[in-house]
Formats: C-alpha cells, structure tokens, sequence
C-alpha cells in the first residue's frame, strides 16, 4: 500500500457508490466518469469532479491529465476497514469480534471451513 494513503479513510455511502464505480473500471478517464454519474446519481459535472477530488485527496485515487487510477485497491481499503473496525469496536480481538459475529447467527459448513483453513495458513506462516 502506497505510503502516502492514510489508513484512516471515512467514505460516506455516495463516496462508496462513487468509488466502487472507479474502481470497477480504472484506468477511468474523468470525462466518463462524468457520464456514468450523471447517468448513476444525476450529477453535474462539476459535483462529479468535487468528489473524485475528495476521494484523490483521501488517497483512495489520482487523477492524472483527466485519467483516474486507483492508488489502492477496493480490496486494500475494505481490509483496512475491518482492521480499523474490529480495532475500535473489540479492542483489537479478532476471536471476541467473532463470538459477537457467530452469537446471533451460525456459521454455514462452508464458512467453517473456509476460516479453519485461513487459521491453518495463518499458524504455518508463524512457524
């Protein structure tokens, strides 16, 4: 992850929208991204160009002579998310964010195994 993106990025449920399009199609030049917000949110285009320079400013994203690449990932930024969530939320445990996660609903065969083998990756990489 580039060393400039902060690890703490706020994105409100438009941002959001806004960013998973950028990131469903980057390398994205500014002027289609004008048309796809007018299309997607009935944007203008200078409310397009404001918030791709509130997400370039958070380090989500450059924008670069009208083109738009990621500076990270959609999956960086949603790791980074739960990170910060479970660090806030539960002190940082991940075994007490999933007895809350796990308490009110059970976990299907599928998603058991699925974490064993994240638990097994994770206990050879500490060897």
């Amino acid at each position: 992850m580039p060393e400039t993106v902060r690890t703490e990025i706020q994105l409100g449920v438009i941002e959001a929208r806004f960013a998973d399009m950028i990131w469903e199609r980057q390398p994205v030049t500014s002027s289609e991204l004008v048309k796809l917000a007018a299309q997607e949110f009935t944007w203008k285009r200078t409310t397009t160009h404001t918030v791709l320079k509130r997400l370039c400013d958070k380090g989500l994203f450059e924008n670069n002579k009208g083109t738009v690449t990621c500076r990270i990932t959609r999956s960086q930024f949603y790791s980074m998310q739960s990170r910060k969530f479970v660090e806030d939320t539960f002190d940082g445990s991940l075994p007490a964010f999933l007895a809350a996660f796990t308490q009110s609903r059970t976990l299907t065969a599928k998603e058991a195994a699925e974490i064993r083998e994240m638990l097994d990756q994770a206990e050879e990489e500490c060897k």
